[in-house]
């Protein structure tokens, strides 16, 4: 009798435990996708920082509707679009908070870009910080910008570009 109990005890151990593991299976996924975005923002604004050009492939398949710091109209920026490319970069990502909206597939991304760039082509703008948010589909296994948008915050200055041109 001692070693039925012993098993019945056993029996429903493991099941507690298997509850509890899955009990705490959402919570770990939603964390992952959360964080891979969250890295995906530090890690791109880094890849800037250090090479001075934008990583490949950071915009959806299908392209990106963004607004810009600019205070202009909505910009399609298409999937095919040139990387950027600087000749000074600093500005870094703070603050970041993840939202996900679909585990795996979809999370939106908000935080605070602050700093200074330079812009092949464009002007220096020393004083740059802007209020980001950003709507991050996965495709083929990476985190994509599907949609995007950038204002300045008071005090401070966005881009003066106004479209994609």
């Amino acid at each position: 009798m001692h070693s039925k109990n012993n098993i019945a005890r056993g029996k429903h151990r493991v099941a507690g435990l298997a509850l509890l593991a899955v009990a705490a299976l959402p919570l770990a996924a939603v964390a992952d996708t959360a964080a891979e975005v969250r890295a995906e923002v530090l890690e791109s604004s880094a890849y800037v920082r250090k090479n001075l050009k934008g990583m490949d492939g950071g915009v959806s398949s299908q392209g990106s509707l963004e607004f810009w710091s600019s205070g202009g109209l909505l910009q399609r920026v298409p999937a095919e679009s040139p990387d950027v490319s600087y000749k000074a970069f600093s500005l870094t990502p703070k603050h970041v908070e993840v939202i996900t909206l679909v585990e795996g597939q979809a999370a939106v991304a908000m935080y605070y870009s602050e700093g200074s760039y330079h812009q092949d082509g464009g002007d220096l703008v020393p004083h740059y910080m802007t209020r980001v948010t950003e709507v991050y589909v996965k495709e083929d296994g990476k985190w994509r910008v599907r949609a995007a948008h950038y204002s300045p915050i008071a005090g401070g200055s966005g881009t003066d570009q106004s479209s994609v041109d």
